[in-house]
């Protein structure tokens, strides 16, 4: 998997693509543990090349949400029908915000 991010302005930006899942997921809760010490108000995750997302990908976007909750807020955008179905299945869609 693929991860870019970018902050600016307390905002955090990362875009991911390919998979998200037991391999991948470590990567991705590394970079929440750097944003959970930084000053960093929102998180913007762009899933527009994220082709699939596993439990252990569920998993870190649950840490990341709740993590991001008491900072100020997360957005998950660019939803592919893959995996807004594994969100939907798992009722992740009435936990996360996805626009």
């Amino acid at each position: 998997m693929e991860i870019n991010k970018t902050i600016k302005d307390n905002i955090c930006s990362i875009a991911l693509e390919g998979r998200l899942d037991t391999v991948s997921a470590p990567d991705l809760e590394t970079i929440f543990n750097e944003i959970s010490e930084s000053d960093v108000k929102e998180l913007q995750l762009d899933f527009k090349g994220l082709d699939y997302i596993s439990s252990a990908g569920l998993r870190v976007l649950l840490r990341g949400q709740r993590m991001m909750s008491e900072k100020g807020g997360m957005v998950i955008t660019n939803v592919k029908d893959t995996v807004m179905e594994v969100f939907e299945m798992t009722g992740f869609i009435d936990i996360l915000t996805i626009k």
